[in-house]
C-alpha cells in the first residue's frame, strides 16, 4: 500500500512539473464567465502578471500554475484547465499565426477602482441597481465609493478607473422624482452648502470638469446610462442656465441651445436639449442624445451587434469587445442608447443597434473613456425593479463588456518608481 502511494505521489509530482500553467477558457465551456474576471483581477492584485488571449476561446486567461489559484477557481466555480508547457507553446504558436485574428496581451497590475455614487451620502435606493456595483460585488473585485466632496477635494488622483452610472451632472435631480427621494435631494443640497455652492448645477459642473481632467491626465472613465449623457451636457453648457425653475428657482436661458459648446464634450455634439418640462419622455429625458427613452417593445427581443476588430492591429477595441457572444440583448435605461447623429466622428463605435450606437470608445488627452448605453444588461422593463441576481446570469455577455473595461487598464505597464 505504501509503495502504491509513493508511486502515485511520484507520478503526481512529475505531472505537476510539466503542468506549468492554468488556462481559464472564456468560451461556452466556462461555468462562470463573470467570476473568471474576479480571478484575473485578484491575481493582478497580488502583483502577479497574466496573459489575456484575445479571441482565443472567447478571450481566455493564461496564468502561471499555482495551487492557490487552482483552489480559488474551485471555490468560485470557475472552469479551468491545467496545461503543460508544451500545450502553452502550441496555443501561443496558434495565436501568433498572422492569418488568425488572435493576440496575446500581458496584464500587469490591477487598476484601483472608484465608483461615483450617491449611496456614499444617502439611501438612494435606485442606485442598488447600478450594474457596475452589482457585477463588481459578484466578481469579488474591490472598489471604493466616492462622491462630490471627494472629487472636489482632488481624490480622483488616487484612482486609475472611475465609473459613472445613473447620475445627473446637469443639476436637475434626474429630471424626475422616481430617481431621488426628498432625503436624497437634501443630501445633495447639503453637500453644495458645505462646499459653498449656491446651486446644485454649479457643483455638478465642477465635478464634471474634474472628471474630465482626471481622464485627460491618464485616468480611465467608464460611464453608463444617464451618467454618460449628462456629463457631456453639463460640460457643453458651462456658464449657461439649462435648469428649469422647478429645480433651482430661476428660468432657463432662452438662448441656451445656441450657446452650447460641443468642443468641451467627450462624445456628443449637435444634440438638442429638452429644456421645457413637457419635452422628452414624460419630462425625464435630457436631450435627443438618447434615442430609446420610454420604448420597451424591443427590450425582450431586440439585440445590438458587437463589431469584430483585428486583435493584432486594433488591440484596444478587441480587448473591450471580448465575448463568447456577439449579439447582446437590448436593455433600457434613462439613457438607453446613443443617437448616431449626435456621436462625434472621432469616436470609435464598438457596438450598435439598428437605430443607435450602444458601446463607444474615445481618447482624451492621456486618458481613455468608454460610454455604454442602458442601465442593467440583464434588467427588465421599468424603473422600480429589484436588483438583478447575477447568480442567475453568470454567462451574461452584456455584463462581460463591463468587466472587459475593468481589466483593460491593466494592459498598461506601470512606470517603476526610482
Amino acid at each position: 500500500m505504501v509503495k502504491k502511494v509513493l508511486i502515485l505521489f511520484f507520478f503526481l509530482s512529475c505531472w505537476q512539473s510539466f503542468a506549468n500553467s492554468i488556462l481559464i477558457p472564456m468560451d461556452e465551456t466556462q461555468t462562470n464567465h463573470l467570476k473568471a474576471y474576479g480571478i484575473a483581477y485578484q491575481t493582478l492584485r497580488s502583483d502577479t502578471e497574466l496573459d489575456w488571449l484575445l479571441n482565443y476561446r472567447g478571450g481566455s486567461f493564461l496564468f502561471d500554475y499555482s495551487s492557490t489559484l487552482e483552489k480559488e477557481c474551485l471555490i468560485r466555480g470557475v472552469s479551468f484547465e491545467v496545461i503543460s508547457t508544451a500545450n502553452v507553446q502550441a496555443i501561443l504558436k496558434e495565436i501568433s499565426n498572422p492569418d488568425v485574428n488572435m493576440e496575446v496581451v500581458r496584464l500587469f497590475k490591477a487598476a484601483k477602482i472608484a465608483v461615483y455614487s450617491p449611496i456614499k451620502v444617502s439611501l438612494s435606493s435606485f442606485e442598488d441597481t447600478d450594474a457596475v456595483l452589482l457585477v463588481l460585488k459578484y466578481a469579488e473585485i474591490p472598489y471604493e465609493i466616492i462622491y462630490d466632496e471627494e472629487i472636489i477635494r482632488g481624490d480622483l488622483a488616487k484612482y486609475d478607473w472611475l465609473h459613472l452610472h445613473h447620475e445627473d451632472f446637469t443639476g436637475q435631480f434626474g429630471r424626475n422624482m422616481r430617481r431621488m427621494s426628498a432625503l436624497d435631494m437634501k443630501a445633495q443640497e447639503d453637500i453644495a452648502q458645505r462646499l459653498k455652492y449656491t446651486k446644485i448645477s454649479s457643483l455638478k459642473l465642477d465635478v464634471a470638469k474634474m472628471i474630465k481632467m482626471f481622464c485627460m491626465g491618464g485616468g480611465y472613465l467608464f460611464a453608463m446610462c444617464s451618467g454618460a449623457e449628462t456629463l457631456d451636457i453639463a460640460l457643453s453648457a458651462e456658464g449657461i442656465d439649462i435648469v428649469s425653475s422647478r429645480f433651482d428657482g430661476d428660468n432657463v436661458d432662452a438662448d441656451a441651445q445656441s450657446k452650447l459648446d460641443f468642443n468641451k464634450t467627450f462624445a456628443f455634439e449637435n444634440f438638442h436639449l429638452y429644456l421645457n418640462d413637457g419635452e422628452g419622455y414624460g419630462s425625464m429625458s435630457f436631450s435627443d442624445i438618447n434615442v430609446w427613452s420610454g420604448r420597451f417593445d424591443d427590450e425582450q427581443s431586440g439585440y445590438f451587434n458587437l463589431f469584430d476588430f483585428s486583435a493584432k492591429w486594433d488591440v484596444i477595441p478587441a480587448m473591450l469587445a471580448q465575448n463568447h457572444e456577439h449579439l447582446i440583448r437590448e436593455f433600457m435605461g434613462q439613457t438607453s442608447a446613443f443617437n448616431k447623429r449626435t456621436v462625434k466622428s472621432n469616436v470609435l463605435v464598438m457596438g450598435e443597434g439598428n437605430e443607435s450606437h450602444r458601446y463607444i470608445y474615445g481618447e482624451l488627452g492621456l486618458g481613455q473613456w468608454v460610454f455604454y448605453g442602458g442601465h442593467d444588461p440583464e434588467g427588465r422593463r421599468g424603473f422600480h425593479r429589484m436588483p438583478t441576481d447575477l447568480n442567475l446570469f453568470p454567462h451574461s455577455p452584456g455584463y462581460r463588456l463591463i468587466l472587459n473595461n475593468v481589466l483593460f487598464p491593466s494592459a498598461k505597464k506601470k512606470k517603476r518608481k526610482t
